[in-house]
């Protein structure tokens, strides 16, 4: 039960952080640009988050399953967004403008990738 507790409190923290930080983004640039610039963000981020404490978790300390799954399912879980990446990708592609709809997915898998290896490297750093 404690388990269910942690991951139904990160996802929580984690959904609310992500429509924060993805709207104090858009914000911050505006919405001429026309890009999902908020959910890129929030999923780079929460890539690195993840290579890092993953590799931490594995390889340095283990906090228990309660506050691992709690920050990694819950939180991080409930941070990143997948569905709405893809919705947005949709939206660009509907809204003719394909390109940036091409630029959008590149941009988001290669990112993510690369933040979630700098994460794991830090994190090795860390360690070492």
């Amino acid at each position: 039960m404690q388990t269910w507790i942690a991951i139904a409190l990160g996802g929580a923290a984690g959904a609310v952080s992500r429509w924060l930080m993805a709207t104090g983004v858009q914000r911050w640039l505006g919405r001429d640009f026309q890009f999902p610039w908020g959910t890129l963000s929030v999923n780079v981020l929460g890539s690195f988050a993840m290579g890092l404490l993953v590799l931490l978790f594995v390889e340095r300390f283990d906090p228990g399953p309660a506050l691992r799954l709690g920050l990694l399912v819950g939180f991080l879980g409930a941070f990143t967004t997948f569905s709405t990446f893809a919705v947005e990708t949709v939206n660009l592609v509907q809204n003719d403008a394909p390109l940036r709809a091409s630029v959008y997915v590149l941009a988001s898998v290669g990112a993510c990738v690369t933040a979630a290896l700098a994460g794991m490297l830090i994190g090795r750093q860390i360690i070492t």
